[in-house]
């Protein structure tokens, strides 16, 4: 991740540092290897995690008082908390949950302009209930709450989770279990199905034909190939444009193909994925599928947040990076390509626009007082990159 701030974002390497978190393990397999370099003890928690944490980040801020912290990998039960813990107190964000929101929300920006189904009439299956799929509802909400006069109960209306134990409801049999040990998931619990509904299940292609979503996203990382054909072709005869978003990692556990979802759609379906796919030949058009890459948004989002002085990364910030990521495709060429996101070896370019829009963000917002002044915040952007190309000598 350091090294794509650096080549996406041009951050100067001696600028960044990783940092690693040992608090143990809960493998068994792991504690007894004798290579395994890690603590060999469970995994601490509770109080004494939280504490640990704290004095960490203390640590880091009183070294390096404006620095920015990127959350990575951390696991559902402690992520949500350590975020809102420290996220009104010092520069930082998580981009399992805000990146892939963010980036995710671009695509269905984008995603919305091609369906020609205003934005209030669109509704959102999630396969995957974790992190990743509730940090894109909550980045999708913000649209939702801009571009339509939806209250905010009616906005979570729009969102659907499906777990391993089916859509995720009020009156499930485990409500109190996720209320114990997910409540990251609560606000998003239907409360108007039945118990006793056809909906209360893990069939998807029940939830498709029931449901009849605007778009499925996938980000179970659990349910490889499990946007069938019959699921697809449901979806697709629901809609004119099927929005299918596959984005589990790696390809190996991509909800579908590409080549899946615009044969199964007759080419109509607006695709993205988590992986890289080849291009897709269908009626003698030559489809590349688009990948919401978490890279198009933390290198520019993290430079902007670092060069506006802003003393957080507020959501705001975030929502200005994903409308600046949507804005990078032109329209036309959108409708042409079916491709929701530019080119990632524009990433520079990308980043230089993210991080302008950040920064701008941060001066209307209030967080960067001390460059309300800034005329050009893309020279400034500019002038900051460090330029990691090799270059041919000169000799005078």
């Amino acid at each position: 991740k350091l090294s794509l701030y650096v080549a996406g974002a041009g951050f100067h390497p001696a600028k960044t540092l990783p940092i690693c978190i040992d608090v143990g393990t809960n493998n068994n397999d792991l504690r007894d290897d004798r290579f395994y370099l890690g603590l060999r003890q469970p995994r601490v928690r509770g109080e004494e995690f939280y504490d640990y944490m704290h004095e960490v980040l203390g640590a880091i801020k009183s070294k390096w008082p404006k620095v920015l912290i990127q959350f990575e990998d951390w696991s559902n039960d402690v992520c949500f908390d350590l975020l809102d813990k420290y996220r009104n107190k010092m520069l930082c964000f998580n981009d399992d949950i805000q990146g892939t929101g963010a980036v995710i929300l671009s695509g269905f920006i984008n995603a919305v302009k091609l369906s020609e189904i205003p934005l209030k009439d669109h509704s959102v299956v999630f396969v995957g209930a974790g992190s990743a799929a509730v940090g894109v509802a909550d980045q999708m909400s913000k649209i939702f709450a801009e571009g339509t006069d939806l209250s905010p109960q009616e906005i979570r209306e729009r969102f659907y989770f499906i777990d391993s134990k089916g859509l995720v409801t009020n009156n499930r049999g485990d409500w109190d279990k996720i209320q114990k040990y997910a409540p990251f998931k609560v606000n998003y619990a239907r409360t108007d199905i039945e118990k006793d509904s056809e909906l209360q299940t893990d069939d998807l292609l029940t939830l498709v034909k029931g449901l009849k979503p605007t778009a499925i996203i996938g980000l179970s990382g659990q349910f490889s190939g499990g946007f069938t054909k019959e699921i697809i072709q449901q979806h697709a005869s629901n809609h004119k444009y099927p929005i299918i978003f596959a984005l589990s990692n790696p390809t190996s556990k991509s909800e579908c193909t590409a080549d899946e979802a615009i044969r199964f759609s007759e080419g109509r379906v607006i695709f993205a994925s988590g992986s890289p796919f080849d291009p897709v030949s269908f009626n003698g058009k030559t489809i590349k599928p688009g990948q919401g890459n978490n890279m198009y948004i933390f290198p520019g989002l993290g430079l902007g947040s670092v060069l506006s002085g802003s003393s957080v990364v507020s959501e705001d910030m975030i929502l200005a990076a994903a409308k600046a990521l949507a804005d990078f495709v032109p329209e036309e060429e959108m409708r042409q390509t079916r491709n929701i996101y530019p080119p990632l070896n524009q990433i520079r370019e990308i980043s230089v626009k993210l991080a302008t829009s950040v920064c701008q963000q941060a001066v209307r917002d209030g967080l960067a007082r001390e460059y309300e002044n800034v005329q050009d915040w893309e020279k400034v952007v500019r002038d900051y990159m460090y330029n990691c190309e090799y270059v041919e000598p000169r000799y005078e």
